[in-house]
């Protein structure tokens, strides 16, 4: 990789395309060309804006740390061309807002999710596992395609009422009928990025926020937040444990054990779209299900 002050210095000379572990093209439009940081953004983005924007995604790969990622001097271009560049922010991505900074351009519009949403650094950066951010960052990214593209304003509303009725219309239903049927029920998670969805949910997560927050964040959680969570599964205090499938710390790895030995039912997420070829709702859509067939087989509902 090369580091930050040599990539910024060549990312306008390179080449356009450049294979690199997170490019990905995700449509090839002729319309204003749009640059999201991370492929669940860029999926609503393309699937918004279909063949009246070009939407290239940066981490699109599931073997992708997006915490760790390290950009290329084809990000740095991808970037310095765009019209509009989506970020997660809340420190999620910190090499965006350098690349974007690096090469300012007149007019790029910056939807910062983060500040859309008004979690300030060191909060909990996952908000697309919040339904309510979800739509949140779906109204402003149609308000800002009609800011780049006032013709085809009427165009881009179709395709939000589209987007929002009919392909989020399993994903809707899904986080609808898990709300109804398992209100407060225990469960545990590997880390914070379950904490938005479980709250959506009305699920009662019980992991500690601290441990929750040191293994997202990649630090070593506390002696007495593992025993709690060893305390947890023993005595089967929660009844499904959700972990990172993308993250299998050895902490990790060892109380998704425990849960399995227990009987408990163990259920994985992911931090990006699995496979990168997904769709978000179609993604979300799975793990929901997943979640829902566990949370049948441990309640008996």
């Amino acid at each position: 990789m090369l580091a930050l002050p040599a990539l910024l210095a060549t990312g306008i000379a390179a080449t356009a395309g450049c294979a690199n572990a997170g490019g990905g093209r995700t449509t090839t439009g002729t319309g204003p060309r749009i640059v999201a940081a991370e492929n669940f953004w860029g999926s609503i983005a393309a699937q918004l804006g279909d063949d009246k924007v070009h939407v290239q995604s940066v981490i699109t790969s599931p073997a992708t740390d997006p915490h760790a990622y390290e950009p290329t001097a084809g990000d740095a271009r991808e970037l310095a061309g765009a019209q509009m560049v989506i970020v997660n922010g809340i420190g999620y991505d910190p090499w965006a807002p350098k690349l974007i900074a690096a090469n300012p351009v007149s007019g790029r519009i910056v939807l910062d999710v983060g500040k859309l949403v008004g979690i300030d650094p060191g909060g909990n950066p996952h908000r697309w596992y919040s339904p309510t951010d979800v739509q949140r960052v779906i109204n402003a990214i149609v308000a800002d395609y009609d800011k780049l593209d006032s013709r085809d304003a009427a165009f881009f509303a179709r395709q939000r009422r589209h987007f929002e009725t009919s392909a989020l219309s399993q994903y809707k239903r899904l986080i609808a009928s898990i709300k109804q049927k398992y209100h407060g029920v225990p469960v545990g998670a590997s880390e914070s990025m379950f904490a938005p969805l479980a709250h959506a949910l009305g699920l009662k997560l019980l992991t500690p926020h601290s441990f929750l927050k040191a293994i997202s964040e990649g630090t070593e959680p506390t002696a007495g937040d593992k025993t709690t969570i060893d305390n947890q599964i023993a005595r089967g205090g929660i009844k499904v444990w959700v972990y990172n499938s993308q993250n299998g710390t050895p902490d990790v790895k060892r109380i998704t054990d425990a849960a399995r030995k227990k009987g408990i039912p163990v259920t994985t997420i992911t931090e990006t779209l699995t496979p990168a070829s997904a769709t978000f709702q179609d993604w979300q859509s799975l793990e929901l299900r997943a979640l829902a067939a566990a949370l049948a087989k441990s309640t008996g509902r």
